[in-house]
């Protein structure tokens, strides 16, 4: 968290703000119900009917609120499709109120989320795991098929594998969440001791571990779960692999926190996914939750989960899609 205070922070800004976006902010803020939403959009992204259902309110009242905190700069909007998310701006485009702004997400995110708030957000983020889960089983013959609409493995492989090359600090354990077919577990297999592979998907975690053993990989361990369930088994890792997943998962936030957890001192953190695109065609055919994300998104979700950021790739691929790879070091901040 920033160490900075609200009387600090104000008096650092080098020009007078406007009383009247001040006020603006501040009304925006000065309300129960918009500072618990501010809670809720503090590392994911929600559309209305979906905050709706969180707060149990109709649509128009949610659609007043909302307009409320985006037109005061707290809130900013992305299109994906037919749908429309929100959530928290990162920084308001107003300069003068950025630090005031900042220290108020500071404040808001120290504080409680009604109980009854989380259950029902964790209800929402279990439905959107939920299907995501069922796609991939359904669909497990044809997501070699599904993937090479987006981007072959064969396309950027290679480049993810240097890109390991280059970010090893040590070779005891890898652990790769959503392995898919496998295609990278044979590189982890060649360059760490032991390598987890970790689905949620049976069907899939079934196919991937069938390909490994027809390679004759014998240092990996097939395990049915999550990130969460990796944490309470008290798994550790000096490489974690997260290849073209974060576009899957209901809470990418979420994910790189509970990655972080898992990383051993100087961990590294491996993160390949799409850059933000609009193809909404991806959500049926390939059931993507998430048309890509901006870089500077997985820079930030990182650093709260108390990861530094350090190499970054970036490919175009033929059909317009982009590739960012990304990699984050655990360094002290191993738990």
């Amino acid at each position: 968290m920033t160490d900075l205070s609200p009387i600090s922070a104000v008096a650092e800004q080098p020009s007078n703000p406007d009383i009247s976006a001040i006020t603006a902010l501040c009304k925006a803020a000065g309300d129960p119900l918009r500072m618990q939403i501010l809670k809720v959009l503090q590392q994911n992204a929600y559309g209305v009917l979906e905050l709706c259902q969180v707060f149990d309110i109709r649509q128009s009242a949610m659609s007043h609120h909302l307009k409320i905190l985006a037109n005061a700069g707290l809130v900013a909007t992305r299109r994906e499709g037919t749908t429309i998310f929100y959530r928290r701006n990162p920084r308001n485009t107003d300069v003068d109120l950025q630090a005031l702004q900042q220290v108020l997400f500071n404040t808001v995110d120290d504080a409680r989320l009604d109980l009854v708030l989380a259950e029902h957000l964790t209800q929402i983020n279990s439905e959107r795991a939920s299907a995501s889960v069922a796609f991939f089983n359904r669909n497990v013959a044809r997501f070699e098929q599904n993937q090479d609409l987006i981007a072959s493995w064969a396309d950027y492989g290679d480049s993810v594998e240097g890109f390991l090359d280059s970010s090893l600090v040590a070779n005891g354990t890898a652990i790769e969440v959503g392995p898919g077919y496998g295609q990278f577990l044979g590189k982890l297999a060649s360059r760490f001791d032991q390598v987890v592979a970790l689905d949620n998907a049976r069907e899939m975690l079934d196919q991937c571990e069938s390909r490994a053993t027809q390679q004759g990989l014998s240092n990996i361990q097939f395990i049915l779960g999550d990130t969460a369930m990796a944490q309470s088994q008290g798994l550790k890792a000096d490489c974690l692999s997260l290849n073209m997943v974060l576009h899957h998962n209901p809470t990418p936030a979420d994910i790189i926190a509970d990655c972080a957890s898992l990383l051993n001192k100087d961990g590294v953190l491996l993160i390949t996914d799409l850059c933000a695109h609009d193809q909404e065609w991806v959500r049926d055919t390939c059931g993507d939750l998430w048309l890509g994300f901006e870089p500077e998104e997985l820079t930030r979700w990182a650093n709260m989960a108390g990861l530094v950021e350090g190499n970054s790739l970036y490919l175009t691929q033929r059909n317009g899609f982009r590739i960012q790879l990304r990699q984050f070091s655990a360094g002290s901040t191993a738990r």
